[in-house]
């Protein structure tokens, strides 16, 4: 077996003590959820990504036991523009971004408050600003002392809920909760998916189209904002921007606007991989058939879908056609005992917990319901499910992140390990980013890293009971 980083391990011993109940699949408890093997790393036969939606490691787990949270957070300054310390928040907006939201109070103290005793795990909240710029500014070298006044929605970034006893943190009692995993680069879900696929920051190939000059950030001299945009000014993606491939927004097929869609992009990605090596994989996304059809739901997110962007990919290829799936087809696969070597599940919007138009029980519900249908298979004894999300959603998190390069990586997020080969009720403090789930299927498979971040990164095995 490969060396594990025991010393980032501490087992929740006191989680073990059976205090916290069974963990429920459906109406009752299922025998097959508390199977626990020890074997080989070959023995995991079957990784399953499920990448959920826009929150920090604190504003969910920050009251977990055993984890590093809130209590260890010590005082929390927040400063303004000129770095004057703030001595309240601000009012939160709510849904439409503008409006005060009247059930949260204006003029808080800056301290963490938990947000349930406004707003209910199962209604919606206003979003949150999450882009490559902000986020390292809201970081500030390490200090995470501007995430208020770097935000457009600064109320709400001190806020949490307390999700240890919902149906992910009961996931994460019974099995591991990771709590030193960061989401691998700045900013929003576009970059951050690309990393979870090609451990890379796209560029815009101009030999395909030119880059659309009213989409480039523009920087001072200091490297300050002037102007966003979603093309950094040396032309690498970094955020929120469509492919030329299908499904994107139909306005984009306007003449005026084809000129905007990233041209297909050629960087090799942990599907080539697989494929090259002969490991079945798929990506089912939720909504993905009714956007094809051009009927997308209005929560379908058109940028979660890397593969897409990617020649390999592209309409019309063969490669498109076995590997891209409606999240519908996963239930398939499962039931009819072809579940691939490798598969990542995107929720629909509406359950992927994105604040602004989802709400966290209804994702942690479908989550947890997918989970169940896995340990309610045979193919549960040979499997492992990595539950994390894709970026903070701009919420605060008190762990600075590591030293790492131009990209990242940014804020601590959560990440959940779920398999018969994981350790018992254990909090896992070894460092961990997203790109630790390529390490793992690089080395479960014995791939080529794609770049010198995975390449270098923990693999996750130190989750799991494996022998020497």
């Amino acid at each position: 077996m490969m060396p594990r980083a025991a010393a980032g391990i501490v087992a929740g011993a006191l989680l073990a003590s059976g205090a916290w109940g069974t963990v429920a699949t459906g109406s009752s408890p299922v025998a097959a959820a508390d199977l626990h093997l020890r074997g080989q790393l070959s023995d995991i036969q079957h990784v399953v990504v499920i990448y959920q939606e826009n929150w920090s490691f604190d504003s969910l787990y920050g009251r977990f036991p055993g984890a590093r949270g809130w209590a260890d957070a010590g005082r929390i300054t927040q400063v303004d523009g000129r770095g004057a310390p703030l001595t309240s928040l601000p009012q939160p907006v709510g849904e439409d971004g503008k409006t005060p939201d009247p059930r949260i109070p204006a003029g808080l103290p800056v301290q963490p408050y938990d947000l349930s005793r406004f707003v209910p795990p199962d209604g919606v909240t206003g979003d949150l600003v999450h882009r490559y710029y902000q986020e390292q500014v809201q970081i500030d070298r390490g200090r995470n002392d501007r995430f208020v006044s770097a935000s457009d929605n600064g109320g709400l970034v001190l806020s949490h809920y307390d999700a240890t006893a919902m149906p992910e943190g009961r996931l994460a009692r019974d099995h591991v909760l990771a709590d030193n995993f960061f989401h691998s680069a700045f900013g929003g879900s576009f970059l951050n998916h690309m990393w979870l696929v090609c451990a890379c920051t796209p560029r815009w190939d101009t030999h395909q189209a030119p880059v659309p000059a009213s989409k480039v950030a523009q920087l001072g001299p200091d490297g300050s904002l002037l102007r966003d945009g979603y093309i950094t000014p040396d032309g690498h993606v970094v955020n929120t921007s469509f492919t030329v491939n299908h499904p994107h927004p139909a306005s984009f097929d306007a003449p005026d606007q084809r000129g905007l869609l990233v041209p297909n992009l050629d960087e090799p990605t942990i599907g080539d991989r697989l494929s090259d090596a002969g490991v079945p994989w798929r990506w089912y996304a939720g909504g993905w058939d009714a956007a094809l059809q051009g009927r997308a739901d209005s929560t379908f997110q058109f940028h979660h879908q890397p593969f897409a962007f990617f020649r390999r990919y592209a309409d019309g290829t063969e490669a498109k056609r076995r590997h891209l799936a409606d999240e519908s087809a996963f239930l398939d696969d499962l039931h009819a005992h072809r579940l691939p070597g490798v598969s990542f599940i995107k929720p629909l919007g509406v359950d992927n917990e994105h604040p602004g138009y989802a709400t966290l029980l209804k994702g942690q519900d479908h989550v947890a319901s997918l989970v169940a249908a896995i340990q309610a298979s045979p193919e549960w004894r040979s499997t492992a499910v990595i539950i994390t999300y894709d970026e903070n959603g701009g919420r605060y998190d008190h762990v600075a992140p590591p030293p790492g390069d131009r990209w990242g990586p940014g804020v601590r997020v959560p990440a959940i390990v779920v398999s018969p080969f994981a350790r018992r009720h254990l909090v896992d403090h070894t460092r961990y980013e997203t790109v630790s789930i390529l390490r793992l299927i690089e080395r479960r498979w014995r791939l080529e890293p794609l770049g010198e971040r995975d390449a270098e990164a923990n693999d996750l095995t130190a989750a799991f009971d494996l022998g020497s």
